[in-house]
C-alpha cells in the first residue's frame, strides 16, 4: 500500500495546493477576523508563531513572531495538504473539494482542541472564521491537487 501511494501520488501538485490552500486560509483570516473580532489582522500570524517562540509573543511589537508564523503557516499548510493529497487521490475534482473540505473541518476539531492541551492560549483565537478558514483551505488543497493530479490524465507518448 505505501509503495502504491508513494508511486501514484503526483507529489509536485501537493506544494502548489498547498501554497493556494494556505493564502486562502491566511488571506480569510487576516481580512475577517479583525472585522469580526476588533483584533490586529496580524494576530493570526503571532499565533502561528507562538507554536515555536512561545506565548510571549502575542504582545511584542516585534516583527520576528509575524516572520515565525509565516514560515510555520505553510509547513503546516504543506503537511496538511499532503494528508489530504493522499486521502483524496483517484477519486475526481468533486471527491477533491467536499473531501478536502470535510478533512479541513477535522484539522480544525484536532487543531483548536488538541493544541489547547499543549497551547492553553490558543483557545483565545478561536472563532467562526478560524472555522470557515479551515474548511475552505481543504476544499482549496483537494480541489488544487486533483486539478493537478495526472493519474487521471491520459500519458503522453515517451513520459510516465
Amino acid at each position: 500500500m505505501i509503495q502504491s501511494i508513494r508511486r501514484n501520488v503526483t507529489w509536485r501538485a501537493i506544494p502548489v495546493a498547498a501554497l493556494a490552500a494556505g493564502t486562502v486560509h491566511l488571506l480569510i483570516n487576516v481580512i475577517f477576523t479583525p472585522l469580526l473580532l476588533q483584533v490586529n489582522p496580524l494576530l493570526i500570524l503571532r499565533y502561528m508563531g507562538s507554536l515555536v517562540l512561545g506565548e510571549g509573543v502575542l504582545t511584542t511589537n516585534s516583527v520576528v513572531p509575524i516572520i515565525v508564523g509565516v514560515i510555520v503557516h505553510y509547513a503546516l499548510s504543506l503537511v496538511f495538504t499532503l494528508v489530504i493529497a493522499i486521502v483524496i487521490h483517484r477519486w475526481g475534482l468533486l471527491v477533491g473539494i467536499v473531501g478536502g473540505a470535510i478533512l479541513g473541518l477535522a484539522f480544525y476539531g484536532i487543531n483548536l482542541y488538541t493544541m489547547t492541551l499543549l497551547f492553553s492560549w490558543f483557545f483565545a483565537i478561536n472563532s467562526a472564521v478560524l472555522l470557515v478558514s479551515h474548511i475552505l483551505f481543504g476544499a482549496v488543497a483537494g480541489g488544487v491537487y486533483e486539478m493537478l493530479d495526472h493519474y487521471d490524465m491520459p500519458l503522453r507518448e515517451g513520459v510516465q
